[in-house]
């Protein structure tokens, strides 16, 4: 769809993409795989690029959530293996086996349901199975008194006729903290997989294929962990305190514009709520930029924008299209001049914390109705809006 990008609009640079896979790349080694994570359209970056970027540099796996996700990559000319972390309907397994997409099997009740339809189907699913040790979210239980029937459930899984278990995962709750604590938790959850795998394939006589459990904080922290392959997520991306350290660069940029520019007397109360009142005579900017694009309302009166000549404060509630910058400081600003409100001048994390959240939340919340424009070689590629004709 055409638009006239001069609203609200996210730069993906695909260059800073290249940059963060070959760096992780080099610090994982030749040997190890490397899986991205492109699930809910690549964390808002737009799944179908990303996937594409990363399979012309030669990742070994894709991870989504959905088998619509995975169709939307299929449909576009991704070729790579393409891992289901979610739940897939039983009716959606002939088409997980036409388009080779492998699925996470979280128990064996799973296990039989897909097997069985896999065999009416007359093919074979590919799977990996899912282990819970600590997450307490999906995958196999096998904590504690739950060690023996957990393992015993996943052999049983693996031997299920219409299956190829060619991999087993767990998922990290704390990896990304350093506190002593959280460190020991994580090292308590990498031993019980390492058990359970062992005891597996000792009971199986079979080595999985690939063994995985390193998501961003692994990546970052624990190198011992990596395994057959690595699942980096937001680190991929360039956000968050490691990939800092790790010297990645952030993909999106979030812009607008200043649409209007106005000079309110002393005493003038500032949006919805009248939650800022002038204090003196102020000059107030109007960007079309609000909560339905992706801004989120909790950062009202919290947090700062930047300009081509300097940061200008959020003031009064944010609202569903727009919201208001003091530009009192800002003379040189002018109607029409850009206006960053996140990404290599304002970085993504301030926001996160003056928020309440985290970097992945506020990437994600970036609204179908924001333009992407899209980065390669230093040029524009692409221009991508959402929203229907």
């Amino acid at each position: 769809m055409e638009s006239t990008l001069k609203r609200t609009w996210a730069e993906i640079d695909l260059d800073a993409l290249e940059h963060n896979y070959r760096t992780l790349r080099r610090r994982i080694g030749p040997h190890v795989k490397f899986l991205g994570v492109v699930k809910a359209d690549a964390y808002g970056h737009g799944a179908v690029q990303v996937s594409g970027v990363l399979q012309e540099l030669g990742a070994d796996y894709l991870a989504v959530s959905s088998v619509d996700e995975a169709m939307e990559l299929r449909n576009h000319g991704t070729t790579m293996p393409i891992l289901i972390l979610g739940h897939t309907p039983l009716e959606q397994v002939g088409k997980l086996i036409d388009h080779k997409i492998t699925q996470a099997v979280t128990c064996l009740a799973k296990a039989e349901e897909y097997s069985r339809e896999a065999l009416r189907c007359g093919g074979e699913l590919t799977i990996h199975i899912k282990v819970d040790t600590g997450m307490s979210r999906l995958g196999f239980l096998c904590e504690g008194e739950h060690f023996e029937s957990g393992v015993t459930g996943i052999c049983t899984a693996c031997g299920l006729p219409g299956l190829r278990a060619e991999g087993i995962f767990t998922h990290f709750a704390v990896s990304d903290e350093e506190d002593e604590e959280s460190v020991r938790y994580t090292k308590a959850q990498f031993s019980l997989f390492s058990r359970v795998v062992e005891a597996v394939e000792t009971v199986r006589g079979q080595r999985f294929a690939i063994r995985h459990c390193a998501n961003t904080g692994a990546v970052a922290c624990y190198q011992e962990m990596y395994l057959d392959m690595v699942r980096p997520g937001l680190l991929l991306y360039g956000y968050g305190a490691f990939a800092q350290r790790l010297g990645l660069r952030p993909v999106m940029t979030l812009k607008t514009t200043v649409s209007t520019i106005k000079v309110y007397d002393p005493g003038t109360t500032v949006s919805y709520g009248r939650l800022y009142t002038a204090p003196a005579t102020m000059v107030m900017g109007v960007v079309p930029c609000g909560y339905a694009d992706g801004f989120m309302r909790s950062l009202s009166n919290r947090c700062t924008l930047m300009t081509e000549y300097g940061p200008a404060p959020q003031r009064g509630r944010i609202c569903m299209d727009m919201c208001m910058i003091d530009l009192t400081d800002l003379p040189e600003v002018q109607v029409g001049d850009e206006v960053e409100i996140f990404g290599k001048n304002n970085p993504v994390e301030t926001l996160a914390e003056q928020a309440g959240t985290i970097p992945y939340e506020l990437v994600c919340a970036v609204s179908k109705r924001v333009m992407r424009v899209y980065f390669r070689h230093g040029r524009e590629v692409e221009r991508e809006l959402l929203l229907r004709v």
